[in-house]
């Protein structure tokens, strides 16, 4: 009875996961995709009631293994692109080139924006002295809750320059995101490499349907580790140029990536539940000691690192990284 009940839980969760890939990933004809759904789903029933009956049992769970081995074959071999009709947000890869230690970086986004949906795409050019990196910050977004934040990494360079990269899905006209298609092969992966005049100040001076809160903390440790994890980023970049991959909700995302990022230090952080939970990243860091903390405790360094009222007040201009990390 417990070996029934096992294969019972493994029909229900092959199902559901079959029908949902179909259902997002299958055929472009909403009817077709609609049928196959149906289908898939009346097969891994019939599979289930049949489990409890000896005379149709094997019959039903081998048709379902079979039909269920051609699903994982195809979607499997559902390959990512380059190529489609992207969001203009979207639309331009970055992509970098290294002489040694002078790191040119092309298609830096700089879009001006009047707000969240109307805005003037630019970008640029510019290199950066590897020798000069002087820091590292997270910065973490939330607008539902502190379970779930956007978290990104943004450089600073001699000079008060700043070079930010936020791990995004690649979207294409007219598609949404959803949490739940990001598990089905339906976003390419996109690093957006930018002004942070775009990247923060969309979502601190812009976005409000929900409200974005900001907070952008220093980094500790050694900043030759950070001069390594830079160049991990600027391989990946290049690597997606090339060689385009999935966006996975659980897998890759904005901070399983970070984490796959610092793999080329040593002094990695052990996976924990804080990483998955991205909301809770900058309190997980500062448990590890991982981030700049002047002696505060996490819920002052944590007021000191809201940076909206800072933003708003200051403006999108030449002086805004400068003014978002003015100590209060």
């Amino acid at each position: 009875m417990l070996g029934l009940v096992a294969v019972g839980l493994l029909l229900v969760a092959a199902g559901i996961w079959g029908s949902l890939a179909i259902f997002f990933s299958g055929p472009n004809s909403e009817a077709v995709r609609y049928a196959l759904t149906g289908l898939f789903a009346a097969l891994s029933f019939m599979a289930f009631v049949a489990l409890f009956s000896n005379g149709w049992r094997w019959r039903f769970l081998l048709a379902h293994l079979g039909v269920f081995i051609g699903l994982l074959f195809w979607f499997f071999n559902i390959q990512p692109s380059n190529d489609r009709d992207w969001q203009p947000d979207v639309a331009v890869l970055p992509y970098a080139t290294v002489e040694g230690e002078q790191v040119t970086v092309h298609n830096i986004r700089n879009f001006s924006y009047r707000s969240e949906t109307d805005y003037t795409p630019a970008y640029y050019d510019k290199r950066f002295n590897l020798s000069e990196l002087i820091g590292v910050d997270v910065v973490a977004v939330y607008w539902m809750g502190p379970a779930i934040a956007h978290v990104f990494l943004s450089f600073e360079f001699e000079g008060g320059e700043h070079l930010a990269v936020s791990i995004e899905t690649r979207k294409e006209k007219g598609e949404s995101y959803s949490t739940l298609k990001g598990f089905f092969r339906q976003y390419e992966l996109y690093y957006v490499v930018a002004d942070e005049r775009d990247v923060i100040g969309l979502r601190s001076n812009y976005r409000n349907a929900p409200p974005e809160d900001v907070y952008v903390y220093r980094v500790a440790g050694d900043i030759e580790k950070g001069r390594t994890l830079f160049m991990e980023y600027i391989r990946r970049i290049n690597s997606l140029k090339s060689k385009p991959e999935f966006y996975n909700t659980l897998t890759t995302n904005c901070t399983t990536d970070i984490w796959t990022n610092t793999h080329v230090n040593q002094s990695q952080l052990a996976l924990n539940w804080k990483i998955l939970a991205s909301g809770y990243v900058p309190e997980y860091l500062y448990e590890q000691q991982r981030l700049v903390m002047d002696g505060l405790t996490f819920s002052d360094l944590q007021k000191r690192a809201h940076i909206n009222s800072r933003a708003i007040a200051s403006g999108i201009n030449e002086d805004f990284s400068v003014a978002i990390r003015q100590k209060k």
